[in-house]
C-alpha cells in the first residue's frame, strides 16, 4: 500500500480536497459537535471525532469510484476539527453561571469560539515539522486514524494482509461498542470504583472498564504509561490520605476525598502540568523555530520556482503570519464591542492591547504545549481543561495588574467576564492545535497534502463555530447550568465551566488555592530532573507532563490507560520475534484502533439517545440494586473479552 500511495502522489494530483468531502464533513461535524456539547456538560467529557468521521466518511465514499484515501483523510478532518472545538464549552458556560450573559449570543459566541479556533490552526502550521515530521513522538490517535483508513483503502483494492487488519478492526470494534452498550443496560458495571477510611483520612480507587482507554494506552506505550500511574500514586496514594487526614470534612470517604480531590489535589497537577508545560516549550523551542526555519526555506524554494513534494507543501508562512495579524481585527473588534457601554468603557485600549498581546503570546505557548500534548498521550486524554485552568489564573493575574483588586462590584465582575472570554479565545486556541497535529500526523502517514488539510482544518473551524452556539443556547434554555442564577434541578453541571469561573473569581478577589499550585509546581521541578536523570542514564524516561495528568485526572481514567500501556508493551515484545515484525506491530496497533473506533461510534450514537429521549439511562434495564452483580460480571467479562481480542490477533499473525 505505501508504494501505491507514493505511486499516486508522485504521478498526479489525487482526488483529496473536494466539495462533497467538505459538505460530508460538515454533516458529519452537525452531529458530532452537538454530541460532544452536550456529553461535555453533562459529564465533562468529550470523545475525538476523528476516527469515527474516518468509518463513516469510508462508508458514504466508498459508492464513489473516484474516491480517495485523501479525500477520506481530508472528511476527518474537517470533523475532527469542529468535534473538537466544542471544548469550548469548558469556558463560555461560566459567563452564565456568574450571571453575565442569561443566554448564549449567537454571533459574539460565534466569533470567540471561530476566532481562537482559526488562530488555533494558523500557530500549529509551523510546528507541523518540529512536532510532527522531525519527532518520535507517538500520536495514538494519529495512527488510529491513519490504520483505519489504510486498512479501508487497502480491503477496498483487495489485498491479502489488509483483510486480516480490517477483520481484527471490525471485530475489536463491535465488540468494544457491544460492551459499551451493555454498560448503559446497566447488567455489566463501566467502572469499579472503591473509596475507603486510612487512618484519619480517605482515598479511593477505581478502573473504568473502556475498551477505548485501554486501546489509547497501547499506542501511547510503556513510557507515558508508567509515567501515567506514578502521577495516580502520588494523588491517590500520597497526596489524598494525607490532605483528608489534615482536612476532615463531614459525610463518608467517598464524597470527602471527591472532594479534596477537585479543591486541592486537581490544582497540585496543574502545577504539575504547568512547571512541565514550560520545561516541554523549553525543549521543543529549538526544533519549532528549526521549522519555522524550514517553512519559510520551503516558501522562498517555492517562489523560485522550485518543485517541493506534495507532502511537503505547508500553507506559505506568509499567508500564516498575514492570517494571524488579521485575525487580531475581529478580535480587537469583538472585545470592543464588549466592553464599550459597561463599567470597563474608558479603558478600552489598555484592556484590547493587553488581550491581543495575552492572545498571541499565551496563544503560540499553548498551541506548542498542547500539540505536544496531543502527540504524547492523544487528543482525547489531553488536559486541555487544565491547560484552560492556566490561562484564566495568567488572564485574571494580567487584569490584577492592569486594575488591582480593590474594585466596585460591578467592575470585578467585568473583569471576571473579560478574563473568561480572553481565556475563551485563547482556549479555542488550545484545543483546535490540540487536534490539527494529531490530523496532520495522519496526514503525513497516509502521504496527505500538508496545505489542503489545513485548508479543510479552518473549514472545520467555521462549521463548528456556527453549529456550537446554537446547541449551547438550547441547552440552557432546556436545562441551565449548575450554579447559575435560577439553575433548576435538571441543570447540567459543566464541571470545568464551573472551576475556570470560580478560578476567575478567586483571582480577582485574591482567594484562589495559590499554596497547592505553588507545591505542584515544585514537584514539577522534581519530576523534570528526573526524566533528564533517566534520559542521561539511558533507561526508561518518565514524561513529567504524563505525570501531571496522572495527579490531575482521576485514577478511574489513568488506570485503564496505563494497563492498556502494560498489555501493548507485552504484545510488542511477542511481536518482535515474529517473522514480519512489522506486520505483527501493525495488527496489535489495528487491535487496539479497534476498540476505539467501537466505543467511540457508540459514544455520538448514545449522545444521540440521550438528547432525543430526556433521559441520562435511557437503555437501563435495571436499578441500582443491581451494582454488585453488575461489577463482579462487568470485570469477568472485561478481562475475559481482552484476552479474546488479543489471541485472536496473534492467531491472525502467525495464520497463513
Amino acid at each position: 500500500m505505501a508504494s501505491t500511495v507514493e505511486e499516486a502522489k508522485r504521478g498526479s494530483s489525487p482526488v483529496e480536497l473536494t466539495l462533497r468531502g467538505v459538505i460530508l464533513g460538515g454533516i458529519i461535524t452537525l452531529l458530532f459537535t452537538a454530541a460532544n456539547v452536550y456529553l461535555g456538560l453533562k459529564v465533562g467529557l468529550t470523545f475525538a471525532t476523528s476516527i469515527p468521521a474516518a468509518v463513516i466518511s469510508m462508508a458514504v465514499l466508498r459508492g464513489f469510484r473516484d474516491s480517495t484515501i485523501y479525500e477520506n483523510n481530508i472528511v476527518q478532518t474537517v470533523a475532527s476539527a469542529a468535534g473538537t472545538l466544542a471544548a469550548i464549552i469548558f469556558v463560555l458556560p461560566g459567563l452564565v453561571m456568574i450571571g453575565w450573559w442569561q443566554g448564549f449570543p449567537y454571533w459574539t459566541t460565534a466569533a470567540i469560539t471561530g476566532t481562537g479556533g482559526i488562530l488555533g490552526v494558523l500557530f500549529s502550521v509551523p510546528l507541523r515539522r518540529a512536532l510532527v515530521v522531525d519527532t518520535d513522538l507517538p500520536y495514538p490517535e494519529g495512527k488510529a486514524a491513519a490504520e483505519v483508513l489504510k486498512v479501508g483503502s487497502e480491503s477496498r483494492e483487495g489485498a491479502v494482509e489488509s483483510a486480516k487488519g480490517l477483520s481484527v478492526l471490525l471485530w475489536n470494534g463491535i465488540i468494544s461498542m457491544g460492551y459499551a452498550i451493555a454498560t448503559q443496560t446497566k447488567l455489566v458495571a463501566s467502572e469499579a470504583t472503591k473509596w475507603f477510611r486510612v487512618g484519619g483520612g480517605a482515598t479511593g480507587g477505581g478502573f473504568t472498564l473502556s475498551f477505548a482507554l485501554l486501546g489509547v494506552g497501547h499506542l501511547v506505550g510503556i513510557s507515558v504509561g508508567v509515567a501515567m500511574f506514578i502521577g495516580v500514586i502520588v494523588s491517590s496514594g500520597i497526596l489524598l490520605p494525607i490532605l483528608t487526614t489534615q482536612h476532615p470534612l463531614p459525610g463518608g470517604p467517598e464524597a470527602w476525598a471527591g472532594q479534596i480531590f477537585g479543591d486541592d489535589v486537581r490544582f497540585f497537577g496543574a502545577g504539575v502540568i504547568g512547571v512541565a508545560a514550560i520545561w516541554t516549550l523549553l525543549r521543543i523551542a529549538g526544533p519549532v523555530i528549526g521549522g519555522i526555519r524550514s517553512a519559510m526555506a520551503a516558501s522562498r524554494a517555492r517562489h523560485a520556482g522550485e518543485a517541493l513534494a506534495l507532502e511537503e507543501r505547508d500553507l506559505p508562512i506568509a499567508v500564516v503570519g498575514a492570517g494571524a495579524v488579521a485575525m487580531l481585527l475581529p478580535i480587537a473588534i469583538l472585545l470592543w464591542s464588549l466592553i464599550r457601554s459597561g463599567p470597563l468603557a474608558g479603558s478600552e485600549i489598555v484592556l484590547i492591547a493587553g488581550a491581543l498581546a495575552f492572545v498571541i503570546v499565551i496563544g503560540l505557548l499553548i498551541a506548542a504545549v498542547c500539540g505536544y500534548m496531543a502527540g504524547l498521550i492523544g487528543a482525547s486524554n489531553s488536559p486541555v481543561s487544565g491547560i484552560g485552568i492556566l490561562s484564566v489564573v495568567a488572564a485574571a493575574l494580567m487584569l490584577v495588574g492592569l486594575f488591582g483588586r480593590d474594585q466596585p462590584t460591578g467592575t470585578t465582575d467585568a473583569l471576571i467576564a473579560y478574563a473568561l472570554i480572553v481565556t475563551g479565545i485563547v482556549f479555542g486556541v488550545a484545543t483546535i492545535s490540540n487536534d490539527n497535529l494529531q490530523d496532520l500526523k495522519t496526514g503525513q502517514l497516509v502521504g496527505a497534502t500538508p496545505w489542503k488539510q489545513q485548508v479543510a482544518l479552518v473549514i472545520g473551524v467555521v462549521f463548528g463555530s456556527l453549529i456550537i452556539p446554537p446547541v449551547l443556547d438550547l441547552l440552557n434554555t432546556a436545562f441551565g447550568f449548575a450554579g447559575a442564577p435560577g439553575a433548576g434541578p435538571d441543570a447540567l453541571p459543566a464541571p470545568q465551566a464551573a472551576l475556570i469561573s470560580a478560578l476567575a473569581k478567586g483571582v480577582l478577589g485574591g482567594n484562589l488555592n495559590w499554596a497547592m499550585i505553588g507545591w505542584g509546581a515544585v514537584a514539577g521541578v522534581i519530576f523534570v530532573v528526573l526524566d533528564e536523570v533517566l534520559g542521561m542514564l539511558g533507561r526508561m524516561r518518565l514524561p513529567p507532563l504524563a505525570v501531571g495528568i496522572g495527579i490531575y485526572l482521576p485514577m478511574s481514567l489513568i488506570l485503564p490507560v496505563s494497563a492498556g500501556a502494560l498489555i501493548g508493551w507485552f504484545y510488542d515484545r511477542w511481536a518482535a520475534g515474529r517473522a514480519d515484525p512489522e506486520f505483527a506491530q501493525r495488527m496489535g496497533v489495528l487491535t487496539a484502533t479497534g476498540m476505539i473506533v467501537g466505543e467511540s461510534l457508540w459514544g455520538v450514537l448514545f449522545a444521540g439517545i440521550v438528547a432525543a429521549s430526556g433521559n441520562d439511562s435511557p437503555l437501563a434495564l435495571v436499578g441500582d440494586g443491581f451494582e454488585g452483580p453488575a461489577l463482579i460480571g462487568g470485570v469477568i467479562i472485561f478481562v475475559a473479552l481482552v484476552v479474546l481480542l488479543y489471541r485472536r490477533t496473534r492467531r491472525l499473525v502467525v495464520s497463513d
